[in-house]
């Protein structure tokens, strides 16, 4: 409930914006886990994670000052698809950050690198496949959403490998 809480004000209370943050600047959001995240083996529970990255990618778009720009339009991100990989646990207390990275993008997707860490050791990465949405469920092409962001056509970077295979695998690529 309290991540939730958590993404609910910064979609409709967006932090201020980083002046000069650009689409391809990393985004930190700081947070600490709470008795609520935890499974019954007192580590942060799977599902925490992946609300966690909601809440750094609403904060990515205050950031980059655009939450008010796309409500404008009536545009929204939705996630298509997410893999994440863990390699150290989170407990109780414990303060760890989340950096969002902009990969690239092709016609219909956003891809973002969401990396977990705890006093700058690396926790777990993931990677998220996102959309955007207008009124009416249209889809907005992804390079029309970084120039809106910019305020000029951007040329997205090459996908690591990695990122540009499974983007293939779980059908989410631009065909």
């Amino acid at each position: 409930m309290i991540r939730t809480l958590q993404l609910a004000l910064a979609s409709y209370r967006p932090r201020p914006a980083v002046p000069g943050q650009g689409v391809l600047d990393p985004s930190v959001t700081r947070m600490r886990v709470h008795l609520s995240d935890l499974d019954l083996y007192r580590h942060v529970n799977n599902g925490i994670y992946l609300q966690c990255m909601d809440v750094a990618r609403s904060n990515f778009i205050a950031d980059l000052g655009a939450a008010r720009t796309l409500a404008e339009r009536g545009w929204y991100p939705v996630v298509a698809a997410q893999t994440i990989k863990y390699r150290r646990s989170l407990t109780f207390r414990e303060r760890f950050e989340i950096t969002t990275t902009v990969l690239g993008w092709d016609a219909r997707v956003v891809y973002l690198e969401q990396e977990f860490s705890r006093a700058g050791e690396h926790v777990a990465r993931g990677v998220v496949a996102g959309r955007f949405l207008g009124r009416g469920g249209r889809r907005i092409p992804a390079p029309d959403v970084v120039e809106l962001i910019e305020g000029h056509a951007v040329e997205s970077p090459g996908l690591p490998d990695d990122v540009a295979a499974w983007a293939r695998a779980v059908d989410v690529a631009a065909r």
